[in-house]
This record gives structure tokens, sequence and C-alpha cells, in this order.
């Protein structure tokens, strides 16, 4: 019998045995199968069998990317019309990279068949024109390495991922979290403890920043963790639209991950891209305040459906914001200028039961 160590595990080489005393009696040992060992054997599919090869390089240089708002039909069901329209809205005001199924675009209330759906539409429509960034992250490692998988097999240019959130885990299990996914593309660590409940300290990133496929950081805890991340070298897009435009200009930031350019993208870019502007970020602030009054993707939802490019269709337990509000967006977007939002009708104040509150599809 010889051994050998695989992995950290032994494996052993039986040949058969005699017993002593005995004519032709041997005795088989049992060995351990070798695929159940195996680092990173990932089913349905391996993270090199990709529609499309990204570089993490292609990623870091992007401004301005918009986490994209998901439409939806009265019945619930994705509108594509209505999404593909936002889609080219984007691109066509300069947009590098949308965002598909984050938090702006309802992932967590998707099956994982109508997420990864969504993302394979989206780089076949406009994967040439754009960066389709996929939200795959999840609290369940499993599931965030099933989900990525998935998401780069039909072709997205990166994946966003979130750490362990509810169930929140120690350093060393967020490090293995993300080190389950990073070797399967360029990818995006989103740190929002407001909605995790856990922040995700520096030394977890710096660990992280080892592997060649992080891209960056979508930051949220503000400007001063900001800067100690670019002052190191690491790319990071700001996660809060109300100081993207000092973390662009003052501390270094790559650029934003916003949810206000869903609306008035054009602006946005020329925040992003035109250099110094307090006077813009000024005037946004109403709109930014106004669009996270209540837990986005509130707001966000009510403002499109009042501009007319998206059914007024929520999935609960999202609901639209009140009448009072409503009547408050339509004097932001008369202060900002009705031709720097996107869509052709003029705002509108819905009434209540305009709205359609769908809980199951």
């Amino acid at each position: 019998m010889s051994s050998s160590i695989i992995g950290g595990c032994h494996f052993y080489n039986f040949s058969t045995v005699e017993s002593a005393g005995t004519t032709n009696r041997r005795t088989t040992l049992w060995r351990s199968p070798r695929a159940a060992v195996i680092p990173s054997f990932h089913l349905p599919m391996r993270s090199y069998e990709v529609k499309n090869r990204t570089f993490a390089e292609d990623i870091k240089s992007l401004r301005l990317i918009t986490a994209i708002k998901t439409p939806y039909l009265p019945d619930g069901r994705f509108d594509l019309e209505a999404y593909d329209a936002l889609v080219n809205l984007q691109i066509e005001n300069g947009v590098e990279g949308v965002i598909v199924g984050g938090t702006t675009g309802e992932g967590q209330l998707m099956s994982w068949d109508e997420h990864i759906m969504l993302i394979g539409h989206t780089v076949n429509c406009f994967g040439g024109s754009i960066k389709v960034i996929g939200n795959t992250g999840s609290n369940s490692t499993r599931e965030a390495i099933h989900a990525t998988e998935q998401g780069f097999a039909v072709g997205m240019h990166a994946a966003l991922h979130i750490n362990p959130y509810y169930g929140k885990t120690s350093i060393e299990g967020m490090i293995s979290h993300f080190d389950s996914v990073l070797p399967m593309g360029p990818t995006i660590i989103y740190n929002v403890p407001s909605r995790t409940g856990q922040d995700i300290p520096p030394c977890v990133i710096q660990t992280l920043a080892k592997s060649p496929n992080l891209a960056g950081v979508k930051e949220c805890v503000g400007n001063d963790r900001v800067e100690q991340y670019t002052s190191n070298g690491l790319v990071v897009w700001s996660g809060n639209d109300d100081q993207c435009h000092d973390s662009r200009w003052d501390h270094g930031a790559m650029g934003v991950i916003s949810v206000t350019s869903n609306l008035v993208p054009d602006l946005m870019h020329e925040l992003m891209f035109g250099g110094k502007n307090p006077a813009l970020n000024s005037k946004l602030m109403p709109l930014v305040e106004w669009l996270f009054h209540e837990p986005n993707p509130i707001a966000l939802n009510t403002a499109l459906a009042q501009l007319g490019v998206v059914r007024p269709v929520f999935r609960l337990p999202y609901v639209p914001l009140t009448k009072e509000k409503r009547e408050e967006f339509g004097k932001i977007v008369r202060e900002i200028g009705r031709e720097n939002f996107i869509g052709e009708r003029d705002v509108q104040v819905l009434d209540d039961n305009d709205f359609v509150l769908v809980g199951r599809y």
C-alpha cells in the first residue's frame, strides 16, 4: 500500500492484500472518491465557460454606472420593452455600465431564473455598447457561486457581490465567501452596512485585493473610507449619490454607481466627466434627497411612473410614495428642467388608485 497527499488529504493506493493463514483470500479496501475533494469544482458549469471574456482592467475605468430599474407589467412580470428603452436612454446619455438586478433593480424580489434571464437579455441586447454587471451576490455562498457561474456563462462582464447579510459571518468567513467567487471573473465588492448590518472592514478588502479579478469597491461608508482605499491604489466607486461629486473630484474615486442617473443620466455624466462642478451638484441635491427620503427604490419607482416611462406597477413590499411626495417631485422636475429628465411626457401627479401593487407574480 502507498499513499499520497493531494490538497491536504491522504489518498491511498491499495493493492489487494492476502490475509495471513488463508489461501487465495484477498481483502479489497475502500478508497475515497477523488472528485469529492477536488477544490473549486463547481456545478453546473466551470468558471472558464463564459460567453464574454472581460478583464478587471476593463471595469476599473468606468466612471458612470447606473443601478438600473426593472419595470413590470400589470401582472408583475418584467416589462422588457420598457426595460430596453431605459437601458437605451442610459447608453445615449453616456452611461458606461449598468448593474442588473441590484437593490435598485429589485434583484431581492426576483427568482434566480428571472435574475439570470435579465442579465442574459441585457448582454444580448446591449452588451456591445455598455458593460453589464450582474448582481449575483447572496448571503449564501452556495447561491452566490451558482448565480455567478450562470451570470458569466450568459455573458455578463462583471459581478457585484455583497457581504453575507442577516446571518452575518466573521472576518475570516467574509474573506472565504468572497474568495469563493473571485476566481470566476471581474468582481466589484459592495459595502453598504445600512442594508447588510455589517461593515466590510479595510483588512478584508486589502486581502481580497491580491486577486487580479478584484475590479474595485462600491463604497457607501463615506469619503474618508473612499480616500483610504484610493490613496493605496484601489479603485472605488461612490455608492452615495449625495457624496459622489466630492468622492470623484476630492477623494480619488473613479466614479459612481448611481440611482439618480436613472432619471437624469446626462447631468450625472456631466457631474462625473466634466470636472469639479459644485453648482451642478447643488442643483441636483433636492432630487437626490427626495430619492432617498424612503428606502430605495421606492422613490425611483414612483418618479419613473410619474414621468411616464414605466407602468405604475410595484412588486410588494414596495409601495409608492405619498401624494404629498409625488407633488413634491413635480416641483423638483420643473426646477431642474423637464428637458434634463428621461421620457417625453410631462410629469404627472398620479392618484393612489393609478398604482398596481402585486404580491404574487
